[in-house]
């Protein structure tokens, strides 16, 4: 290859010195012998080109090769492809509060209406400041495509305990679930739930009004295109027995019983959406069960249906989006953000006397009733500028108590807010937000508490630092 160059600089050195030595009386001899060294030089380029182009030809060859050989490398065993995303994410936040009433002390970090006392000074007197990282979050998540379908699979938490954990700060889990085409299994939201109508608020808990849990479930969605999807799932239940007032008759039995949850919930949801926002209707159907330990038998013990029904949907009009949702169901609270009870005692008595609540009395018969429960939220979000936003709603649950509910049985809570949020980056949000919450009792008794939150939030990825 060297040589051909060597000879193709030659030529073309003679080349370009042609033109002189025909001026300078070269004879017809010379002048043929000049001509057959030009014509072997064009013929010595030309394979230099053929030559150069086989060499890009196997360096291409060469480069698939490689290619090939690394994606059998990094297959699954059986020739699938591994997923080829992998992202950490999260967040820091900050919650400055300025509560100027009093809410329970396990829950002084949020407002829950439920979780605000009806009796004065019930939690101490009025006025708390609280500081809380409890919402910050981390994550992770991949994605890519196995056998042809896209793959998922997603591992998050916050800090904010519930349960046996409420007013700590530990880890929380939000979502824990593997996705492979229209199948899910894992825990992430219930799909009788719509998370797109929460509205942009930085108050933890959010509007009272509005399903909102996280199930461990198994989904399938046979049906997803051009906006329209639907989806059934089989999810964890979980039952709210409320005893009532079934101690006035058995302190025993009201100390023993138990839900007793045999079967999953079904759930189900339709949903269209596109560029000017979205409709979603949802339904759940469910077993509500209970039963009696420390009894013969677990005696009483029995169960009662459960149904509920979600009509929820967003709209964008100019800079507004609205987000609204009517929830109503039998025995559906444990899916409600906050509130209500799923199964409590009812009475079909003889002649009332004229107290609350009714005493036993002889013949009385106690049965139980899935509790009926109305949601209702309305919120709109605004968008004043590309760094300024506000949101702006009110949102309720209200039970139909039965007639053997204790007096202090929750009734209705009720929430509003209001706020002003700032975010010049991606990265980066503060902002302040006003919120009132209400409790209604079943006797009428009702709390009031008045809280201001300040918000500082740093959201990270790993793609800002390893980019795509």
């Amino acid at each position: 290859m060297r040589k051909i160059i060597a000879l193709g600089l030659a030529g073309a050195c003679m080349a370009a010195a042609t033109p002189a030595l025909a001026q300078s009386g070269m004879t017809p001899t010379e002048r043929a012998e000049m001509e057959a060294l030009k014509q072997r030089m064009q013929q010595l380029e030309a394979q230099i080109a053929q030559r150069a182009q086989q060499d890009a030809a196997d360096a291409a060859r060469r480069q698939a090769e490689g290619a090939a050989d690394r994606a059998e490398q990094e297959d699954d065993g059986d020739g699938n492809p591994l997923p080829g995303n992998l992202e950490v994410y999260g967040f820091l936040q900050l919650d400055a509060i300025q509560d100027f009433d009093r809410v329970h002390p396990d829950w002084d970090a949020t407002l829950r209406p439920s979780r605000i006392p009806t009796v004065e000074g019930q939690y101490g007197s009025d006025g708390q400041f609280v500081a809380s990282v409890r919402q910050s979050r981390l994550g992770v998540r991949t994605n890519g495509e196995i056998a042809g379908k896209p793959y998922e699979a997603r591992f998050e938490f916050d800090l904010y305990g519930t349960g046996v954990d409420a007013g700590q700060t530990t880890m929380r889990v939000r979502h824990m679930y593997g996705r492979w085409g229209p199948i899910l299994a894992g825990q992430t939201n219930s799909l009788f739930m719509d998370g797109d109508i929460f509205p942009n608020v930085v108050d933890y808990w959010g509007p009272a009004g509005m399903v909102f849990v996280r199930n461990p479930q198994i989904r399938i969605t046979p049906y997803d295109r051009d906006g329209l999807k639907f989806a059934i799932a089989l999810e964890h239940p979980s039952d709210d027995i409320d005893p009532g007032s079934i101690r006035l008759v058995s302190p025993e039995v009201a100390d023993g019983l138990r839900p007793n949850e045999e079967l999953p919930d079904l759930t189900a949801q339709v949903r269209y959406a596109g560029d000017w926002g979205h409709i979603q209707l949802a339904g759940v159907a469910r077993k509500i069960g209970y039963d009696t330990v420390g009894t013969v038998d677990n005696e009483p013990q029995g169960s009662e249906f459960g149904w509920g029904l979600d009509l929820t949907g967003s709209a964008k009009f100019g800079l507004a989006t609205f987000r609204g949702g009517l929830v109503y169901g039998e025995g559906i609270a444990s899916y409600m953000n906050d509130g209500g009870m799923d199964l409590a005692p009812a009475a079909a008595l003889g002649p009332v006397p004229p107290i609350f609540p009714p005493p036993p009395i002889s013949g009385t018969l106690i049965s139980a009733e899935a509790v009926p429960l109305l949601g209702v939220s309305a919120y709109v979000d605004l968008q004043w500028s590309p760094q300024f936003t506000s949101s702006v709603g009110y949102s309720f649950t209200e039970v139909d108590n039965t007639n053997f509910q204790d007096p202090t049985a929750f009734h209705k809570g009720e929430y509003a807010s209001a706020n002003l949020l700032y975010q010049p980056d991606p990265h980066f949000l503060g902002g302040l937000e006003l919120l009132w919450g209400q409790r209604t009792d079943n006797d009428g008794a009702q709390g009031d508490d008045i809280r201001l939150q300040s918000t500082f939030k740093f959201t990270f990825s790993s793609k800002d630092v390893w980019g795509e």
